[in-house]
């Protein structure tokens, strides 16, 4: 699937501005760890893109409406990889893609909401702010810090370099998501 075909999916199924920016961000994240980690950079980017898609219209139902309309396009890994991005499902973790997705998503949304609330944005936002702020419970409070600490350990990366690579990919593309 291409980049293009999964942005039409995207904005046929969400239309609300936040969660289509955290769209953008997480396939952002996710195309740049595809290629540092050499995988395939397009499809780390659409199953960033569209693991939410169905959250706004189904949120009952999410993820199993965009899980089935990939599997029916034949994009199993990716529906295999959107159907794991949260460990409480207790669908296993294959792939690099399945470990990303979980590793990135929540991370992304937490380090976005640390950018909110500093004056710069994502200008200057150092990984140990960022650690400071996952200390603090009441900040973001709906973002769960387990799911972030279940994603670093199985993509087997250190979390302070994991933060780091988050923000750059952020800080490049800081203009088109408003953060700085």
């Amino acid at each position: 699937m291409t980049k293009e075909e999964a942005r039409s999916i995207l904005q046929e199924m969400t239309k609300g501005e936040s969660l289509l920016r955290h769209a953008r961000s997480v396939e952002l994240v996710m195309e740049a760890y595809g290629q540092h980690l050499g995988e395939d950079p397009e499809e780390w980017a659409v199953t960033g893109m569209l693991h939410d898609a169905d959250y706004e219209a189904w949120p009952e139902d999410h993820p199993n409406r965009i899980v089935k309309m990939m599997q029916e396009k034949g994009e199993e890994k990716i529906a295999h990889a959107i159907s794991a991005h949260y460990t409480k499902w207790g669908v296993s973790y294959d792939t690099q893609l399945d470990k990303g997705l979980l590793a990135c998503d929540e991370l992304t949304g937490f380090i976005i909401a640390c950018c909110q609330v500093r004056p710069d944005g994502v200008i200057g936002l150092t990984p140990k702010s960022v650690k400071k702020k996952l200390k603090q419970k009441s900040f973001a409070a709906k973002v769960e810090r387990d799911e972030i600490q279940a994603g670093v350990d199985l993509l087997g990366v250190d979390l302070t370099e994991h933060i780091q690579f988050i923000i750059n990919v952020l800080h490049e593309n800081r203009e088109e998501l408003k953060i700085g």
